[in-house]
């Protein structure tokens, strides 16, 4: 394979009830063992169980403001330099810090005990729209580490 060229993003369609590629990325997201009709029926059972719990009157909008507020500005990344391993802050690029957040909202999801999917995906976003809950806490962990460390910046190249 050439090294020459980067490779292309797919362009995935979007979602059959909103029209949203966002969703439709976050539906593949939660999608396990190819079963993408259970992880329709999941996310947007979830949807409409998170926005009758926040009050929106737009499902989607409301989405798409829970992962805004879940996602990172800035990471670290380990460089070796000369023997030491410095923890160098970096910014996120655009669609890193949208696969950061869904991969977390869904972990965290998951996560919840004693509770089906649908129950968890929606908790954990109405938690994101409120900036609260564990996703919101990784992601201010996240930005908590890169400042604690941005004495070693000028290593970013």
């Amino acid at each position: 394979m050439s090294r020459r060229h980067r490779a292309e993003k797919r362009e995935i369609a979007p979602d059959p009830i909103y029209g949203s590629t966002v969703l439709a990325k976050f539906i593949n997201r939660v999608m396990e063992c190819g079963k993408k009709s259970i992880a329709r029926r999941i996310v947007y059972n979830a949807i409409t169980k998170f926005a009758t719990k926040i009050n929106a009157e737009n499902p989607l909008e409301a989405f798409e403001q829970a992962l805004e507020n879940a996602k990172p500005a800035l990471e670290v990344k380990s460089r070796r330099i000369g023997g030491a391993t410095y923890q160098v802050p970096i910014e996120i690029a655009p669609a890193r810090r949208c696969s950061l957040a869904m991969r977390w909202i869904i972990k965290y999801s998951r996560d919840k005990v004693g509770r089906s999917m649908e129950d968890g995906l929606a908790g954990e976003l109405a938690d994101c729209y409120n900036n609260q809950g564990s996703t919101i806490k990784k992601k201010d962990d996240t930005h908590r580490m890169a400042e604690a460390n941005k004495a070693f910046a000028h290593y970013k190249w």
